[in-house]
Order: C-alpha cells, then structure tokens, then sequence
C-alpha cells in the first residue's frame, strides 16, 4: 500500500512539476512575443490596401482600400512550430492570456455589445476555460458554446452551456447548423489560425441574420505558433489583416474596429512602455444575409 501511494503522489507531483515548466516557458514566450511586437511597431505599414493615413484603430478600417484579390500567399500562414497543435494545448493553462485590465476592458465591451440582441445565442471559438464573457450572461442570453483545443480547460468554463473540442488548424468547419448563433467571439487567437479564410466563411454560416462575428486581437502571442504574417506586421495592421478575413471572406458586411484596451492615452503601435501593457482591439463583421 505504501509502495501504491508513493507511486500515486510521484505521478501527481510530476504533472505539477510538467505545468509549472511549460508555465515558464510560455511566460517566456510571451515575453519574447512582445519584444517581437515591439520591434514591429516602427516598421512601416506594407500591407496591401492599408490606409497610410489611418493613426488610430478605428480609423484602420474606415476606409480601406481593398484589392480585387485576397493579397496573402500560403507561406505568410506557415508558422516557426508546424508540429500538431494538439500537443502544443495538451496541458491545461489556467490563467488569463492579456492582464486584467486588458481583460475588465473587453468584459466591459461586451457587456454593451451584446445587448444588440434578446438572449443572444453565442459560440465563442479557440475558447479556453473563460471566455469573459459579462456577469450576468445566464441571465442575458441564451445557448452559449465554447470551442476550443483541450477539453479540461473548456470543462471548467462556467460560462458556457455546452463545449467543443476541435482543431480548426486540421478542420475548419464548424460543427453547427446554418444560422445557429447570434454572435460569435474570438479572443486573442485569430493569429494562430492557418485558414482564416475558410474559417471566417464559416463564422458567416452559423450566424443568423443581423449576427455578428467580434474577434479580438491583442499584442501578445505565442510566437512560435502565430502565423508569419503577424509576427511581421505591428498593432495596426494586425487590425487589417482580420478586417480582411472578412472582406474576402464574402458574405459580411464592411468591418469595423475599435480599441477597448484601457490604455487610450498611451498608443501601443508606437512602441515604447505601452508595450508592457496589454493592447485590445476588437474587429466586428456583421453578416449580410
């Protein structure tokens, strides 16, 4: 019996010991991320159809100047790390992946955002075990469903009604009917999705009518699974990049960005100290149908 416990503590304690050292060295990589980032903000914007006048978020999307076809190759979604990203999520992380102010800020926005809608029905992809998602959101509204890569992170999200664990880096297709939600969310994940496009085309087919897709983008990553084409542009244009989604996309009205990190006074695509404050944006397609 004695030999049976030990053995039951040293297994347990080896799992603790595995999280806390993937934990190290995801904090590192976040720090390595935000350096990355921080050397992107003075490159200046090449992007295809970016405004060169545009100085705020929401003045990114404005007026874009889009070309006739989807200006991105395969190899700017190629990523550092290509290995399955189902090794990459196999150990729970259960911590928030911008700070708290950053994190308040886009509860806030939801908070009023949701409200375009009665009971609004809300899936909420590349979900962890919250999806910030206001207080009172059992109260509010109606089916909400979490869609993400690890299954006991997704069973302690108490926001949630039901959950879905799926790679949309293998699949893209979601596994809901046609016009089955009302809103969908994305948090801080749309840069490590390698087929943004089929995915945004999907968002587009499970919302109703009148819905709405609100994805928010952050300056922190994790840069050896971010695509090529995010760890090589700055804050802006990272707000192009998903305005673009979908616009090429089809099926979605013009998008609109705006900053909800609390941080006005201190633009993080200028680089400097801001960068050690999380940066939140949020870029909302309605879809039209």
């Amino acid at each position: 019996d004695t030999a049976r416990h030990w053995h039951a503590w040293a297994s347990v304690r080896c799992k603790h010991i595995r999280v806390y050292m993937r934990s190290l060295c995801l904090s590192a990589l976040v720090a390595c991320a935000s350096g990355l980032n921080l050397f992107s903000q003075f490159m200046k914007p090449t992007l295809p159809g970016f405004p060169a006048s545009a100085k705020s978020v929401a003045e990114v999307l404005a007026r874009p100047d889009w070309t006739a076809e989807f200006p991105f190759e395969a190899a700017d979604f190629a990523r550092q790390d290509e290995s399955t990203d189902t090794r990459f999520y196999d150990l729970p992380r259960f911590c928030f992946h911008v700070d708290e102010a950053a994190v308040a800020a886009l509860t806030e926005h939801y908070s009023t955002a949701f409200r375009e809608w009665e009971a609004p029905d809300i899936l909420d992809i590349c979900a962890s075990h919250v999806s910030h998602f206001p207080a009172d959101v059992a109260e509010s509204s109606g089916r909400r469903v979490a869609l993400g890569m690890n299954e006991e992170e997704l069973a302690r999200n108490g926001q949630v009604t039901e959950y879905v664990v799926k790679d949309l880096n293998v699949d893209p297709r979601l596994p809901f009917e046609d016009n089955s939600f009302d809103v969908v969310t994305n948090v801080v994940s749309i840069d490590y999705l390698t087929q943004p496009l089929e995915i945004c085309k999907e968002v587009g087919r499970v919302l109703r009518p009148g819905g709405a897709a609100m994805f928010a983008l952050s300056n922190r990553c994790f840069p050896t699974k971010a695509v090529n084409i995010w760890l090589r542009t700055n804050d802006l244009e990272h707000v192009h990049i998903v305005g673009s989604y979908f616009h090429y996309a089809g099926g979605f009205k013009p998008p609109s960005a705006v900053e909800v990190s609390q941080n006005q006074d201190s633009t993080p695509w200028q680089g400097g100290t801001s960068q050690n404050i999380a940066y939140l944006a949020v870029v909302k397609a309605t879809v039209d149908k």
